[in-house]
């Protein structure tokens, strides 16, 4: 079905191919939205349609349903999905663990927990958190949180009015953008660069807004590979950002699931490593060890952790036990850090292959960012083209990514697509930019 299949067995169709990621089906659904494409309303709607609720109604119904069933299809390379590449994991032995917590601890570890989660695993995170960077957490101000989504929709009910802003970069994680707009919220977008958020930049959108009249609240931001652009946010910029939002009397919302994965492993200062009262700081162990346990924290200000873990276990109860005690050994007698360090040298192989791939076959006129972590490079093509119609070609030839659109809230379409390399071996990362290299190539000639 498509051209020049991979069939290698560390890259066939279903390392090639693997599932979409839910973070990719909802950035496919939001790029839709955005796009020309209209979705006709259904002839006859249910009269329970009038309960909805106003946010209810909002939820754009998607029109890539079948670009999710198509993907799953045998020889076709996913460029798409954020996943981690769990197959380094040492699984056998987290099957005996899992059995033994369950053997030596099944009432606990089955029954309802303490909604701010365990006192032992908020020390564990404490202990990653200073692998991070920041040294002088305190397990008594952090909340576990059902990933670091759950964190955000927590952050964004317990601060966030209608109509508020929250500020972002351009472009930032869908599942963020997802999650504020469902509390009516004003998202509105902050220029940046190849070295992150522009600090001129910043201060005068807040100025902008604030003659406007806007109530600004937040500011949400990745400084650490941020997804879906790969960029870093250079470290001599970090302190003024803070410096500028404390003036302005606006917390940070420091989301920081890919700091561990730098290749070299020489990290940055987090934002909030010297900045507790004015950052309120997530992580999460998606990314570094199991996104399927859907564990993750928020490292909240002192000031503001007992309305923050109220308003979180008002959600969900409390962190699943089972969840948090396996973490928990996961840490304690694991070389988690050795397993990081597996991943890192992972990653960088991948990126580097998917680098290497770009230079040979793209076309002139697209441009790339080199990521230094991560999962993601970002593809810019010239001005004028939009990338979401080129989806359909790419899968047309064995290839998905997805467009721009999906990780902006600015309207219109985007020049720009993501590709992930995390999950995808070097070989099947060559053979999907090979694919795609035409799709852009005949968009940029159309454009001239």
């Amino acid at each position: 079905m498509y051209p020049d299949t991979v069939t290698t067995p560390s890259s066939g169709a279903n390392a090639a191919a693997e599932n979409l990621s839910e973070e990719a089906v909802d950035a496919l659904s939001r790029a839709q939205a955005g796009a020309a494409t209209t979705i006709p309303s259904p002839a006859h709607s249910h009269r329970h349609e009038s309960l909805l609720s106003t946010r209810a109604a909002n939820i754009k119904q998607s029109a890539v349903r079948d670009v999710f069933e198509i993907s799953m299809q045998p020889g076709l390379v996913s460029l798409a999905g954020g996943n981690p590449y769990l197959q380094s994991l040492p699984l056998e032995r987290l099957g005996a663990t899992a059995a033994k917590i369950i053997a030596e601890h099944g009432l606990e570890a089955l029954q309802y927990g303490g909604g701010q989660g365990t006192l032992e695993l908020r020390q564990q995170i404490c202990e990653v958190m200073a692998a991070e960077g920041i040294l002088d957490a305190d397990p008594e101000n952090v909340v576990i949180t059902a990933g670091s989504q759950s964190a955000q929709d927590v952050a964004a009910k317990v601060f966030c009015d209608p109509g508020d802003v929250i500020l972002i970069e351009d472009p930032t994680y869908v599942g963020a953008l997802n999650t504020f707009e469902a509390y009516e919220v004003d998202m509105q977008p902050v220029a940046g660069d190849e070295h992150g958020l522009i600090p001129s930049a910043l201060r005068a959108t807040i100025a902008t807004l604030r003659a406007a009249g806007k109530s600004i609240k937040l500011l949400y931001t990745i400084p650490n590979f941020n997804n879906p652009s790969g960029v870093m946010l250079a470290p001599d910029r970090r302190q003024e950002i803070v410096d500028i939002c404390r003036e302005a009397n606006i917390l940070i919302l420091e989301d920081n699931p890919y700091g561990l994965l730098k290749f070299d492993g020489v990290l940055p200062a987090p934002l909030r490593a010297a900045n507790p009262e004015d950052v309120l700081y997530l992580g999460s162990f998606s990314k570094i060890f199991a996104p399927g346990l859907r564990i993750g924290w928020a490292l909240v200000p002192a000031q503001l952790k007992q309305r923050y873990y109220l308003a979180s276990e008002a959600v969900t109860l409390c962190p699943p036990t089972f969840n948090q005690l396996l973490v928990s050994e996961y840490l304690r007698n694991y070389d988690w850090q050795g397993q990081i360090a597996t991943y890192r040298s992972l990653y960088q192989e991948r990126c580097a292959a998917l680098l290497v791939a770009l230079e040979e076959f793209m076309p002139q006129g697209v441009s790339w960012t080199r990521p230094a972590g991560g999962f993601f490079i970002w593809l810019t093509l010239p001005e004028g083209i939009d990338t979401y119609p080129l989806l359909y070609k790419g899968i047309d030839a064995g290839v998905v990514f997805v467009p721009g659109a999906a990780f902006s809230v600015v309207p219109g379409p985007s020049n720009k697509l993501r590709l992930a390399f995390s999950a995808v071996p070097p070989t099947a990362l060559r053979e999907g930019v090979k694919r795609l290299a035409p799709v852009l190539a005949e968009a940029v000639n159309s454009a001239k």
